[in-house]
């Protein structure tokens, strides 16, 4: 379940911008999924590998770029859920505290051993008084998850993909732009759902009927016209 050093860096070099690694990661998703993740090649991160890695609220590595700032929590597992304990709960509590004291957005990229795709996840670590675009970021990267007794823990399906991550934060500077970006991914995930639902649909159980805008304008006339001759005294 603990990090080793290869994932942290495969995380590194993809926030960084660099092509090799995001190729490397990206070598069994869709054209679709790998051109997301390219976009943080024109706005990449200086990522750094906190001090004291793992500890105090610094996360295992630092991403920074102009107004943003994110330590981040790296986790894989050969199992889709990590339960928080002990030192991890404590990492955990560290990172929202630093979160809130610095204004600053802790997250946590969870990578999946033995999965084709996109491997890596991203969630967040809820906290208090963010401002400007991590105000906004923060909006749209979901929580880290609770267990019924209110304990966090992590659940790699509950998570970001990592290529709808970087391509929400490479848009644009601007916070309006990553909160359009945020809708733009969530309208083509329910396009996408939608298609896959006809797909697989029997036929004609959900089938729409769209009429030409043409066809209901001439439909509208002639509906007029009948009812103006309806209307029409008869000639004695």
């Amino acid at each position: 379940m603990h990090m080793t050093g290869v994932y942290e860096r495969e995380l590194r070099s993809v926030l960084a911008g660099e092509r090799k690694g995001i190729v490397a990661i990206t070598r069994s998703c869709t054209e679709v999924e790998r051109a997301r993740a390219m976009q943080v090649c024109q706005r990449p991160f200086l990522v750094v590998r906190a001090p004291g890695s793992g500890s105090e609220g610094t996360g295992d590595i630092l991403a920074l770029r102009g107004d943003m700032c994110m330590p981040i929590e790296v986790k894989t597992s050969k199992t889709d859920k990590i339960y928080l304990s002990g030192r991890t709960k404590d990492q955990y509590d560290a990172l929202k505290t630093t979160g809130e004291r610095c204004g600053l957005l802790p997250l946590y990229a969870f990578r999946l051993k033995g999965v084709r795709g996109d491997s890596w996840r991203v969630m967040k670590v809820p906290v208090e008084g963010l401002t400007g675009k991590l105000r906004v970021l923060s909006r749209s990267i979901p929580n880290v998850p609770l267990t019924r007794n209110g304990s966090p823990y992590l659940n790699w399906h509950d998570g970001m993909p990592l290529h709808r991550f970087l391509a929400l934060i490479s848009r644009s500077d601007g916070a309006r732009a990553i909160e359009k970006s945020a809708n733009f991914e969530e309208i083509s995930r329910r396009i996408q759902d939608s298609r896959s639902l006809s797909e697989t649909s029997p036929s004609g159980d959900y089938s729409l009927s769209v009429e030409s805008p043409d066809r209901d304008r001439k439909s509208t006339r002639l509906n007029s016209s009948h009812s103006s001759v309806s209307r029409m005294p008869s000639s004695a």
